[in-house]
């Protein structure tokens, strides 16, 4: 589940959450965790059910903030790496660790 326009929300238990990403494995999760944490976000996370045993262990990543929409936070410059830096779409998408150019590449590196 890539960034989307659309704000997912929904329940884990009894938490009403803003589902982040699901079906994520694990390095994602730790790196979602990590991440939103930092931010202020306190991060619930679900083990999805494996159809067998040979599957890897997938993950549900969300937070309690109702309000929160990754993808406004991450376009709107919102959010912050663990060094201070603004976090990028390249960034969210663990695509690389630079976090310019912002999402418009004007040509620029």
């Amino acid at each position: 589940m890539a960034l989307g326009g659309k704000h997912l929300f929904g329940s884990i238990g009894e938490q009403r959450v803003t589902f982040i990403e699901k079906k994520v494995d694990e390095n994602r999760k730790d790196f979602l965790k990590k991440l939103l944490e930092h931010n202020g976000f306190e991060v619930i996370l679900e083990e999805e059910n494996k159809a067998n045993e040979e599957d890897p262990q997938l993950y549900t990543v969300a937070v309690t903030d109702m309000t929160f929409n990754p993808t406004v936070a991450v376009f709107e410059r919102k959010l912050k790496t663990l060094d201070g830096r603004k976090v990028s779409q390249d960034y969210w998408n663990q695509t690389t660790d630079e976090t310019k150019p912002q999402y418009w590449n004007n040509g620029e590196k």
